[in-house]
């Protein structure tokens, strides 16, 4: 069991998905960007590995524009040692890596247009573990997507658009719960239908179910793991008080989490602590779970 958290870190002073307006476009903008979030993600990763949060969410924003057709610079060439350098990294010390694109990727669209940017984002963020040299336990996590007025319709196209994607991205592919329109079970099936590793989010979950206790279908999600897919990732997170329905907690509740560690004994799988303050809150459920015997920490202090 590793414990992360995505995307940045508020305590290095720097971040790894600076962008700019596509009005701005230059390839001298773009060098200069994609160096400086490339510089940045290896500082974070060097942080993580010193404190022993070994899991870790790549921002989709590491190379702005990529798989927009303004995008004719070839960033896979100019910054392929970079790259190689920082997967290098990741495998020595054991880090699990994934990504996950916005919420415009949506691959049971049925408008054509939506479909082919959102293939061709997906393509982009398969690019970049594969530069890394990473194995497909680094994955790429979306939602099913909308419903379209006809949620057996839209499964039906997800279904069908998944089969239809390159090798490259259906191995790194993974989908997970959300809060409004695919609960877990939804997903459970659609795995049914074609193999797909499914990701759970214990908050999306209990605000969108079929009745069903997270724990009861706990079992069925580690099942949608082949071995070359990992261990199991899970999104962690609560609700934060006072907020609106589904708003994320600021910060990790201890009790919680020490609970949540308890009923899933001994189940292996890696956190992802989707939590407002990032590095703070794993950094504290790191403490919580410092006795947990699923816990990795052999990589602790050798950045």
């Amino acid at each position: 069991m590793r414990i992360g958290y995505p995307c940045i870190n508020r305590s290095i002073g720097c971040t790894a998905s600076r962008t700019f307006r596509l009005a701005s476009w230059s390839e001298e903008r773009m060098r200069e960007t994609v160096s400086g979030n490339l510089a940045c993600l290896e500082k974070i990763l060097s942080y993580n590995a010193v404190h022993g949060m070994l899991f870790f969410r790549i921002t989709s924003d590491l190379v702005p524009f990529a798989s927009h057709p303004v995008c004719t610079f070839p960033w896979q060439e100019e910054y392929a040692g970079v790259f190689e350098k920082i997967g290098a990294y990741i495998r020595q010390h054991g880090f699990r890596i994934s990504m996950h694109p916005d919420q415009f990727v949506l691959l049971n669209a049925p408008d054509k247009g939506v479909l082919r940017r959102s293939i061709d984002d997906l393509g982009y963020q398969v690019q970049v573990l594969d530069l890394m040299g990473l194995d497909r336990s680094a994955k790429v996590q979306i939602h099913v997507g909308g419903v379209y007025g006809d949620k057996p319709a839209g499964i039906e196209r997800f279904v069908h658009q998944y089969d239809l994607l390159e090798a490259a991205i259906r191995e790194r592919l993974v989908i997970e719960n959300d809060e409004r329109l695919y609960s877990l079970s939804d997903c459970l099936a659609i795995h049914e239908r074609n193999g797909i590793p499914v990701i759970a989010d214990t908050f999306h979950h209990s605000l969108l179910n079929n009745g069903e206790q997270f724990f009861s279908l706990f079992n069925q999600v580690g099942k949608t793991w082949k071995n070359n897919d990992g261990i199991p990732m899970i999104d962690y997170s609560s609700q934060e008080p006072g907020k609106r329905v589904g708003a994320h907690a600021m910060h990790i509740v201890a009790e919680d989490f020490r609970q949540f560690l308890k009923e899933t004994l001994p189940a292996d799988f890696d956190i992802m602590l989707e939590i407002k303050d990032k590095e703070k809150s794993a950094l504290g459920a790191l403490a919580i779970a410092r006795d947990d015997p699923r816990l990795v920490t052999r990589h602790l202090g050798n950045a």
